[in-house]
């Protein structure tokens, strides 16, 4: 049997102990334990939710890695075509860690309505293209439908329906700029298949999804002609590496980045989320170790007549303090327990209905997301536990200095 542990039960159920001068210390530092805990699972889920919603929003709308002609060409639009003939298109299987390869061309245009008109870039899309990220943020219609033939079906944004009063199966025309200011501009008729709003403003005002045909026709390149690829990857934080071995594979005539060289201030600022989670965590955590040493000295004090009478029957302070760590412990797990309780189940109640809201032209997101990550909730409940037990092995070296003889006397 274990004789400390037997010990520290004792005293734990001791209801003397629950009526004692340092139960509400003791309730004070299992609160702040609690509240610890449920500061440090909002900063972890919320924090690492949103960098990881906003780049999944990132990479539904560019890929994680674009591949383009090697041209100055910095906008938005693509210019110089590429052929779709290379080796790794439609499988790049010299890469490991791609996961869908999918051709694309962007074009820029006019929305022209009866009452309004508004600038839009056109992303064309071909058969290949994964509609799984548009599927999640679809309100209205349906999807475009994207086959042999060219396609006048039209996918837009929320935003852009509103600003121009269009809704699901309206017709409207986008006129397209000639390089030659002197000819007329290309018109072409589309209809709005469906709406979507993935709350990432940016791109939302500035995209809607359609044929890669019309601009293919648009800009007379071949059929086998497209602006550029779209890569996927299984490993997000691979990213940086995979980029560099897809510019390794392909031509040199062509040019690779990623979405992180795209957008380096958005990815920059998603960074900093990190050192502030990691800043967040400490704080609470020496705020939790700070209350349960001053719950630990109190406790000493409170049993210094124990601990005379423990060390006159022949035991060493080693074990004494182990009496004390054991029953510390068990503040601690009773602090994470409750803290656990309530902390996820409030971050299941934002999960799920989005009680916290945010403003999507800063955050780009209506609502703070959450990520929950079992390993990642094991490592906090266990960095808190041993390290504000750690924290309390030094101030327990105070039991080394009791004597038997003043402490037998001590009340």
């Amino acid at each position: 049997m274990n004789y400390e542990l037997f010990i520290a039960k004792r005293i734990i159920a001791s209801k003397q102990h629950k009526n004692s001068v340092s139960s509400p210390i003791i309730k004070i530092s299992i609160l702040a334990i609690a509240i610890g805990i449920i500061v440090m699972l909002f900063s972890v889920a919320t924090g690492v939710g949103l960098q990881k919603k906003i780049k999944e929003k990132i990479s539904g709308f560019n890929g994680d890695i674009q591949i383009i002609n090697f041209d100055s060409n910095n906008s938005k639009v693509t210019v110089t075509p590429v052929y779709m003939h290379q080796d790794f298109y439609p499988d790049f299987a010299s890469v490991p860690n791609v996961k869908k390869v999918q051709v694309y061309a962007t074009k820029a245009g006019i929305i022209r309505t009866p009452d309004e008109f508004e600038g839009i870039i056109l992303k064309g899309v071909d058969r290949d293209y994964d509609w799984s990220f548009f599927k999640e943020y679809l309100m209205l219609g349906k999807l475009p439908e994207i086959g042999d033939k060219i396609s006048n079906e039209v996918l837009i944004s929320a935003k852009t329906a509103a600003r121009l009063r269009l809704k699901v199966g309206d017709e409207f025309h986008i006129f397209f700029v000639k390089n030659d200011p002197n000819k007329a501009p290309n018109s072409r008729k589309f209809n709005v298949s469906g709406v979507f709003n993935s709350g990432f403003e940016e791109f939302d005002e500035a995209f809607m999804i359609g044929d890669i045909k019309h601009i293919q026709r648009i800009n007379k390149w071949e059929e086998d002609q497209v602006g550029g690829f779209e890569i996927f990857v299984h490993d997000f934080d691979q990213l940086r590496q995979t980029g560099f071995d897809v510019y390794e594979q392909i031509d040199p005539s062509l040019n690779a980045y990623t979405i992180a060289e795209k957008f380096p201030a958005i990815f920059e600022w998603l960074s900093l989320f990190d050192t502030n989670i990691i800043v967040i965590i400490a704080i609470m955590i020496l705020i939790a170790g700070i209350n349960m040493i001053t719950a630990l000295l109190v406790l000493i004090l409170e049993r210094t007549q124990m601990i005379g009478i423990l060390k006159a029957l022949g035991n060493h302070n080693w074990s004494i303090r182990k009496i004390f760590l054991y029953n510390a412990a068990f503040l601690i797990g009773k602090g994470l327990f409750w803290g656990n309780l309530i902390g996820i189940g409030l971050l299941l109640i934002q999960k799920y209905f989005g009680v916290i809201t945010l403003n999507p032209e800063t955050y780009y997101v209506n609502q703070a997301p959450v990520h929950l990550s079992i390993p990642v909730l094991l490592w906090i409940n266990l960095g808190t536990l041993l390290l504000c037990i750690m924290m309390l092995i030094v101030p327990s070296f105070i039991v080394s200095k009791i004597s038997p003889v003043k402490a037998i006397k001590f009340d």
